[in-house]
């Protein structure tokens, strides 16, 4: 089938893009064009992939992208932090680019699927709740970026087009391409220990979104993806062995938030009986980190005391507990 995927040069758009051309599909991805997205593209450059290089707040890019595709897979999003810093920009993208996607589909000949991936943190803080999260579970938008996921699954499901909604769990492992490091380890420390989390790998997502393309009996249904049973964790099984198996060694619990947070364990029964796409475990995710980094693990374990003070300098939690811990000055500004 011929395959549009939004914003696939992404962390996650990366794995469906090659799932989909695995599977004998024609790939077209639409995305901006930037200095992480154009080495991503050389790097698959030879795959088949059809870049179409637009902007999905531009009406006349996404009806481009659209036109003679048989289905979309809707990725491109502005996600935590960046789309709380700016939420007017990250609105743009989030609701009016799901809007001029719409529309596009909706006057395309070809009439074409939609596959519209969306996040668990439409539940909001949940951890008062009993999990597992289920599909029909209220949503509780309580930031910028879930009400902008809330209002464009809204869009769709009022839109004229077919459609099937797919809720992420939280997707390994997490790119560093492309993005401020300062922000991401500031993200990483909102995030209870105590917190459940259901971690669920790119490729798995991938090999849903893919099988998802060619199932009609997830069309008009809202489903959630995660890694299952074997990826159900607390946040601090997550950092202590994902950093243990970098060579950074776990941190302390003071640097951490112990405000509830948006993530949770999920009920993926349903998903996975119509996808069968859960291939990968939490334990199969550490494992993979060591051969990952190659040689660059022996630097981290070298380095590691100055790398664990850039990193817990990063904690706006630290403070309160050492009030001298961090040193005036942020190595990472210019």
């Amino acid at each position: 089938m011929r395959v549009l995927v939004t914003g696939g040069f992404g962390d996650v758009g990366k794995s469906v893009l090659a799932e989909l051309v695995s599977a004998g599909h024609t790939v077209r991805c639409l995305d901006v064009r930037n200095a992480a997205t154009l080495l991503t593209a050389a790097r698959l450059h030879g795959r088949g992939i059809e870049v179409v290089w637009g902007d999905v707040r531009c009406a006349d890019d996404v009806a481009r992208a659209v036109a003679d595709q048989e289905v979309v897979i809707h990725l491109a999003a502005v996600i935590p932090p960046r789309s709380e810093i700016n939420p007017d920009s990250a609105r743009a993208v989030n609701v009016d680019g799901t809007r001029n996607l719409l529309r596009a589909m909706d006057a395309s000949a070809t009439r074409p699927r939609l596959i519209h991936v969306s996040s668990l943190a439409v539940f909001g803080r949940s951890g008062e709740r009993p999990p597992p999260r289920k599909a029909t579970d209220a949503v509780r938008p309580f930031d910028h970026y879930t009400e902008h996921k809330v209002e464009g699954e809204r869009l769709v499901r009022s839109s004229g087009v077919a459609w099937a909604i797919l809720r992420l769990g939280a997707v390994v492992p997490i790119g560093w391409v492309g993005k401020d490091p300062r922000l991401m380890m500031r993200e990483m420390f909102e995030v209870p220990l105590a917190q459940r989390i259901e971690c669920v790998n790119a490729r798995d997502v991938a090999l849903a979104l893919t099988n998802a393309v060619t199932c009609d009996r997830v069309l008009g249904r809202t489903l959630l993806i995660g890694g299952g049973p074997t990826c159900q964790v607390h946040v601090r099984e997550l950092v202590t062995r994902v950093l243990d198996a970098m060579g950074v060694g776990a941190l302390p619990d003071e640097a951490f938030s112990t405000t509830p947070y948006h993530t949770d364990w999920l009920d993926t029964s349903e998903s996975q009986r119509l996808l069968d796409y859960q291939r990968h475990s939490f334990d199969d995710f550490v494992r993979e980190i060591p051969r990952t980094l190659g040689p660059w693990r022996a630097v981290i374990r070298l380095a590691r005391p100055l790398l664990r003070w850039l990193i817990l300098r990063h904690s706006p939690y630290l403070d309160k507990h050492r009030g001298t811990f961090h040193p005036r000055g942020d190595p990472f500004e210019t």
